[in-house]
Order: C-alpha cells, then structure tokens, then sequence
C-alpha cells in the first residue's frame, strides 16, 4: 500500500510487456505525431498569412489548431520517450502537469468546435447579421471565454485528482497520465464523492453543448434544404460536414472513455480509446478540414507553391 504523500512516480504501462511492442509504438506515435505537427503547422501558417482566411471561421481553426498540437505535444513525447529506452516511469508533478495540461487542450477543442457550430448556424441561418454576430470582437471573446473555462475546469479537475490519496500502488494502464486510471488508485471515499460532483458538472456542461450543437445542426439541415438550387445546398453541407465528423468523433470516444460502465471495461479498450481521442484524432482534424474548405486548400496550396518556387531561386542564386 502507498499514501500519494509518499509517491514520487508513477509508472506507464500501456506499451511495457515486450520492446517489440514499444518500438513499435515509438516509429508510430512518431509518424503520427509529425504528421500532426506538419498539418496544424500548415493551417496555422495558412490562416495567419492568408488576408481570405482572416475570417471568424479561419480565427476558429486557428484556435482549433492549437487546441490539437496542444494535445500531441502533452501526451505523445513522454510516451515516446518511455518507449525508446524501454522505461515506464513519470515523475509525480509531472504526470499531474501532463494531466492538467491534457484536460486543458481536450476540453478547450471540445468548447471551440462548439463555438465554430454556432459561425455555421449564424452563416447559413442567420447570413445578414453574420458580420455582427460574428465581429472581431465577438469572436476573440468566445475565445477568450472557451479558453478560460478549459483553464479553469482542468484546474478544479486535476487538484481534486492528485489531492485524493492513493492507496492502490502508482501502476497506471496508460501511456499518459489521464484521470479515469489515476482515479483507480483511490481509496478515499469523501475525495471520490468530490471527484463524481465534479464528473457531474462535466457531463452537464458537456450535454449543454452537446444540445446546442444538436439544435444548431437541426436549423442547418432545414435551412439548407431549403436552399432552391442544388450546388448551393452542395457549398452549405460542404462546410458543415467537416465540422460535424470531428465533433462527433471528439465526443463519441471521449464520453464513451470516461462514462462507460465499469462491466465493459478492459486495458485494451481503455488504450485504445484514449490513443483515439488524444492522438488520432488531433492528427485528422486538419486533414478532415482541409478536404473540404475550398479556401483553406487554395491558401495551402499557394503558400506551399511560393515555399518551393522560393527555395528554387535561392537554389539557382547559389549556384
């Protein structure tokens, strides 16, 4: 038995019952992990040097952008590290740091494709009064606001947790540490009961959202539907649909992680779900966004020609 005073680590296990199966964490979580720094790169880069994205949507993807690096760069180095020299250990303030930070990030995107459902619903709803629902100032306090209430939920979430002492040694069946198997450690029964009032306040947030979101969509389609011609209600879904895939699958694996029922729990589901919700799925936002925002495809495109037509000429003035 251990007392969380007395804890110093804690130790990863998700990837440590054989090197193959380590290394071949560590050239994947690699892989993906630069694919996700490459593509939020590129989008960052769009919308900021692109005047045709200095739009509320592009300020949102920005934000968006940052909100899934953030993600990557909390989780996936530590595991790496872990991986390549065949160890399993996390220091104590550092598995709470990489917690707070996770819950930051996570619910933050969660809280900013919420507010990019309300640009779409004002865009195709309400069109003439887009530009004053939807001001400059409007969308940098929407922002300021999901930020704040992301740093302040995370903060109430991980002092609660790493407060709760632990008596159920520090083994942790992740690669990173997350609240659920950190929980598990827990032996106090008043610290749970605090932990489940704040679970509450999470799912009622969450569900608020989560209404808004389903409301919204339902005036989209039935505006869109009603658009006359075909290749307008075509260019209407067009934008809406990339927003719809990430969220729903933000919200599908994160509530099924932390709400599903303790009698279909196991270690491989539970892995397998939080590399989707922390890993995969911040590596195919920008993916899943770029295929189908026209705008976005075209600034990618004319800042990758101008990267490569300069590196050309730098090239030949070399020579």
């Amino acid at each position: 038995m251990s007392n969380s005073s007395s804890l110093t680590q804690f130790l990863l296990l998700a990837f440590a019952d054989r090197r193959e199966l380590q290394l071949l964490h560590f050239w994947l979580f690699l892989a993906i992990s630069l694919a996700a720094l490459l593509a939020n790169g590129l989008i960052l880069s769009a919308v900021a040097c692109d005047h045709h994205l200095h739009t509320p949507m592009g300020f949102f993807l920005l934000n968006l952008s940052l909100t899934d690096l953030g993600c990557i760069c909390t989780t996936v180095p530590k595991a790496m590290h872990n991986s390549l020299w065949d160890t399993t250990t996390i220091t104590y303030m550092g598995c709470a740091a990489q917690a707070f930070f996770f819950l930051f990030f996570i619910s933050a995107e969660f809280f900013i494709l919420t507010i990019m459902c309300y640009d779409r619903y004002v865009a195709i709803c309400k069109p003439l009064h887009y530009g004053t629902l939807l001001g400059s100032r409007a969308c940098a306090h929407m922002a300021a606001a999901a930020w704040a209430t992301a740093f302040l939920y995370s903060l109430l979430h991980t002092a609660n947790t790493f407060s709760l002492p632990l008596c159920q040694g520090n083994a942790l069946g992740q690669f990173f540490c997350d609240v659920p198997p950190i929980l598990k450690l827990s032996c106090s029964h008043s610290g749970y009961l605090r932990e489940l009032g704040l679970t509450v306040v999470s799912v009622f947030l969450g569900f608020s959202c989560f209404i808004f979101i389903v409301f919204s969509y339902v005036q989209i389609f039935r505006a869109v539907l009603r658009i006359p011609s075909q290749q307008g209600r075509h260019k209407a879904f067009s934008t809406c649909l990339p927003h719809l895939v990430v969220v729903s699958v933000v919200i599908s694996t994160a509530t099924f992680s932390y709400l599903k029922p303790p009698s279909i729990s196991s270690p491989s589901l539970d892995l397998a779900l939080s590399v989707l919700y922390s890993v995969v799925s911040p590596a195919l936002n920008p993916l899943i966004y770029s295929l189908r925002n026209q705008e976005l495809k075209d600034a990618l495109r004319k800042m990758m020609t101008g990267c490569f037509s300069g590196a050309i000429k730098c090239l030949f003035s070399v020579v």
